[in-house]
């Protein structure tokens, strides 16, 4: 490995002087051999986290406050840091020499070539910031935490390089430890897969699962609360409700928000003109059966007992993390059947959709399994006129799992009367098969699949839905996926593989100078995950008044006038 050594000092130490020098002798108890080589650093690893921490200032989907960039910056950093050491180690070996210390005037151009790159890339991330923040129309921003930035990312950049150090030194002590027993070689390759394994077991045992179980103790315990405002509803068409088999207190936080709110059917009566009936919405909470196949029989059985099958339009949703229903989804839904619907789901996890989307993709998958072939089982056994129109939806993780109950596009196509996916992550199944099979010519952020005869992907509904020129025949399903939805393009490959959706014309919200970079893009878009939603309406992972006319193509409910739809998108944006 790289030989790492501080700048040179007047006069050499005693690993550094000439062999005839002698050594020093003052007393470095305090500041022992130890502690100088932790603060040592190699020149050739400090190029590389230079030229990577520049290039982490450069744009990705979303708008990025000093916090994250210096966070951001400080990885990149550390990631240059060991590419460049890992790169002269192996010039080294090629040349088949060891390590020199640098001249003292190769640190003075390092010195210099820092203070001038980084001021320039502070400046022109500066400038795209402003320029991605009006694009959206953000307003936010912080002036303090912008100009703590450098010093978040010398603190990350540090922390990383103290742990790497750590590991390095443990493959050290194991390496010579395994010496007694084996080879040099032989203990140097055993050494670093024990570190690797060690390391492997710590982030993703210890560390993972102690998060995810700590986080989980904390949500189920939101989970007993109910939302303000949010009230047991007094009819039977309710789960919870009079009569109804779910009891209440097990719906949980996000089930008794879905269930206490929702149109009235006066509210639904002024949109359409006319009377309109009460909408039906079944739920079940994990408190109200022990399994997933168990809480969907549980809401269907709760859902027949309220008429849900009666009903004109039957509406399955697979809900996100914490069993979250997107009301301007089921709202929109609702205010287009004139309240001749019923909507249906159940919850999966505690934990919140960015938590789940990491590890409860598996939970996803099988409620949203469990709960279509449940309720498509029991809408098989009505006569043939007299089944509802059977609809499927869901949101990010929601849209994963209520892929999993269907094959392909004729699957979907023959069981149910159209489907509206919004944001799907880019580990969808189904969503990857129609994008990677897309017509050649069309762009991977609108990609057009099978000449759009089922399948279809729209940044704005409202605008239009490609290609508009071929018939859209029989059922229906259709992606809502914004072109800055940091959920939809985030993909581990992004590490060492460039990504059709920024080498192709970028979409309406993103920066028309973004572009690849290998490692730094991937923690950019990482970072974006978690504030995917902190935008305005109509970017990043917030989808709202989009539903108006995603369902309004999928349901194509008559007698809907283009003012009609114009109203009920100022009801659902003024919701959301």
């Amino acid at each position: 490995m790289e030989r790492e050594v501080a700048m040179p000092r007047a006069t050499p130490g005693p690993s550094e002087g000439s062999p005839g020098e002698p050594p020093r002798t003052e007393n470095r108890s305090d500041v022992g051999p130890a502690h100088r080589k932790l603060m040592h650093i190699a020149l050739p690893g400090c190029w590389g986290a230079l030229l990577l921490a520049c290039l982490s200032f450069t744009p990705s989907l979303l708008p990025r406050g000093g916090l994250i960039q210096g966070v951001i910056s400080g990885i990149t950093a550390a990631i240059g840091y060991g590419l460049g050491v890992l790169i002269a180690f192996v010039w080294r070996a090629f040349a088949d020499r060891g390590p020199r210390a640098p001249r003292r005037w190769a640190w003075r151009v390092f010195l210099i070539a820092a203070v001038v790159l980084l001021a320039v890339s502070i400046g022109f991330g500066q400038y795209w910031q402003y320029e991605i923040r009006k694009l959206m129309g953000v307003t936010d921003y912080n002036i303090l935490l912008a100009v703590a930035s450098p010093f978040i990312a010398a603190l990350t950049f540090g922390a990383l390089l103290l742990v790497g150090r750590a590991l390095r030194n443990l493959y050290r002590w194991a390496a010579k430890l395994l010496r007694r027993w084996i080879g040099p070689r032989a203990a140097k390759g055993v050494g670093w897969i024990l570190v690797a394994g060690i390391a492997y077991v710590v982030v993703t045992g210890l560390l993972l699962d102690g998060f995810v179980g700590l986080a989980n103790a904390a949500f189920s315990l939101r989970d007993t609360k109910t939302p303000e405002g949010v009230h047991q509803p007094t009819t039977s068409a309710r789960s919870g409700g009079p009569g109804s088999i779910v009891p209440w207190d097990s719906l949980g936080w996000q089930g008794r928000s879905f269930i206490g709110t929702g149109p009235s059917p006066s509210d639904i009566a002024k949109f359409v003109h006319h009377p309109a009936e009460e909408p039906i919405r079944a739920y079940a909470g994990l408190a109200s059966a022990d399994n997933a196949e168990a809480r969907a029989a549980l809401a269907v059985n709760d859902l027949k007992r309220e008429g849900g099958f009666q009903r004109k339009n039957l509406l399955v949703v697979t809900t996100t993390g914490s069993g979250w229903v997107d009301p301007s989804s089921v709202d929109t839904f609702e205010y287009l059947s004139g309240g001749d619907s019923a909507t249906v789901a159940i919850q999966y996890s505690y934990m919140p959709s960015w938590i789940s989307y990491l590890v409860d993709q598996s939970k996803a998958k099988e409620a949203g399994r469990a709960l279509f072939d449940a309720v498509y089982e029991d809408w098989l056994k009505l006569p043939p006129g007299k089944r509802p129109r059977l609809f499927v939806a869901g949101e990010s993780l929601g849209s994963f799992g209520g892929e999993a109950a269907f094959s392909g596009e004729y699957d979907l196509r023959n069981r149910t009367a159209g489907t509206l996916f919004a944001g799907p992550p880019n580990f969808n199944t189904l969503f990857r098969e129609f994008s990677d099979h897309r017509e050649k010519g069309s762009p991977e952020v609108q990609p057009i699949y099978k000449n759009g005869r089922t399948v279809r992907f729209t940044n704005n509904p409202g605008v239009g839905i490609p290609p508009e020129d071929h018939p859209w025949e029989g059922s229906r399903v259709l992606y809502l996926m914004h072109s800055s939805d940091p959920i939809v393009w985030w993909s581990p490959n992004l590490i060492l593989h460039e990504p059709e959706w920024i080498s192709q014309h970028p979409g309406k919200d993103v920066l028309q100078s973004m572009f690849w970079i290998p490692f730094a893009t991937f923690w950019q878009i990482t970072a974006d995950l978690p504030f995917s939603t902190e935008v305005p309406a109509g970017h990043g992972h917030k989808y709202t008044a989009e539903y108006v006319d995603g369902w309004n193509a999928v349901m194509r409910p008559d007698g809907i006038t283009a003012q009609e739809l114009a109203h009920l998108r100022e009801i659902i944006a003024s919701e959301g």
